[in-house]
């Protein structure tokens, strides 16, 4: 089997830079494209992206990349690749998605039946089994994915499995939760640091709450899940072992948080304590019941990161304008903190009462979100 891969890193839109300092941050170059990030490595890089990557999606193999204008070309394409290196017999490869743009071939179910039959025939011939008599498929899966863009194809065995947003924590959840993976991307957007206070004040289900005890305590997001290439008869599961041992050993319980989470729903509280709960964290993280008008603080130069009711989450209008209008009330006297703060309403510097410092275009899902930075007046803290 192979010992150097072609890897791609998946990214919401806004967030490939995110995703890119991640990487980079694992001591591997990249490179950073429109929906991903590319890089190279052997099985630690794959084992280690996908335990420590929070901004991502997925972490998939590139098997191969050419020009295909006709199904000829793409059934030889495909079957040109050295899937010998990848497909053990018996393996389960299922064309789990193709994805067809702008290009000659645009009729999906097409491009992933002949993209079947040419990895068929080239396994058929590579095992020496016959046409007559169908490959076995009883083993691990390997999902096959085909991306065809302007008549470049690209093929990829998806290495993560379920996508890299589901640590394994959230049990219980609200209405429309931000994904794990998002709520990271924004607190590593922010500037909150593990040493300066940390408030969610419409915390839900403690999404950013968790995210940021995870992030403020070096734990990483990978270890209370399983992946899909841990299943892969050629994978080297004692080298996974010692590096989710490695990951494990590296989380400093020690460090000091101050991380709370409010919302004014009673039922969100005991859902975020469950959450945090099954995150470890019920001694690190802070909830409580309470009205976003109600909150008040003497400690300086905190971020509060928010992701209040919007567009689909909440219908009523009158709602919302009058929570960003209290919400803007209430942040007011906070002159030290930064506030970041996600919303679809293009109104939302009005009904909050002040410009936005900075403003950035996110995606939540197919959703187009601003995220509102309001930063804080710096304040020394006193010498102790």
């Amino acid at each position: 089997m192979k010992e150097s891969f072609n890897l791609v890193a998946t990214a919401g839109a806004g967030l490939e830079a995110v995703v890119g300092r991640e990487i980079r941050n694992l001591k591997i170059d990249c490179q950073v494209e429109n929906g991903k990030v590319r890089f190279q490595g052997d099985q630690t890089a794959i084992i280690r992206s996908n335990l420590w990557l929070r901004s991502a999606d997925r972490v998939k193999i590139v098997v191969g990349e050419f020009t295909a204008l006709t199904f000829e070309e793409l059934f030889q394409g495909i079957k040109s690749l050295d899937w010998e290196n990848y497909l053990p017999l018996g393996a389960q490869f299922p064309i789990a998605k193709a994805k067809c743009v702008k290009s000659q071939l645009h009729n999906e179910p097409s491009v992933q039946a002949v993209a079947k039959k040419a990895v068929v025939k080239k396994l058929q011939q590579y095992y020496h089994r016959p046409e007559s008599i169908p490959l076995p498929e009883h083993g691990a899966e390997f999902r096959i994915e085909l991306a065809i863009v302007k008549n470049q194809v690209s093929v990829l065995i998806d290495t993560s499995g379920s996508s890299l947003f589901k640590r394994g924590y959230r049990v219980d959840k609200g209405g429309a939760p931000l994904k794990e993976n998002m709520a990271a991307a924004i607190i590593e957007l922010s500037n909150w640091y593990p040493d300066k206070p940390f408030i969610d004040p419409t915390c839900g289900s403690a999404t950013f709450c968790i995210e940021a005890a995870m992030i403020g305590m070096n734990m990483a997001p990978g270890l209370r899940r399983s992946f899909a290439f841990e299943s892969w008869s050629w994978f080297d599961q004692e080298l996974t072992a010692k590096l989710r041992a490695e990951a494990e050993g590296q989380i400093d319980r020690t460090v000091e948080l101050d991380i709370s989470g409010f919302d004014i729903d009673g039922r969100m509280i005991e859902t975020a304590k469950k959450n945090v709960a099954a995150a470890g964290l019920e001694d690190v993280i802070k909830l409580k019941q309470m009205r976003l008008q109600d909150l008040k603080t003497e400690k300086i130069n905190g971020v509060i990161i928010a992701n209040p009711p919007y567009g689909e989450r909440l219908l009523d209008d009158k709602a919302v304008n009058i929570l960003y209008n209290e919400m803007g009330q209430a942040f007011a006297p906070l002159k030290t903190w930064s506030k970041f703060i996600l919303t679809s309403d293009e109104q939302f510097e009005k009904k909050y009462g002040m410009p936005a410092d900075k403003k950035r275009k996110l995606y939540n899902g197919t959703l187009k979100v601003d995220l509102y930075q309001f930063f804080g007046e710096r304040v020394k803290r006193a010498q102790v």
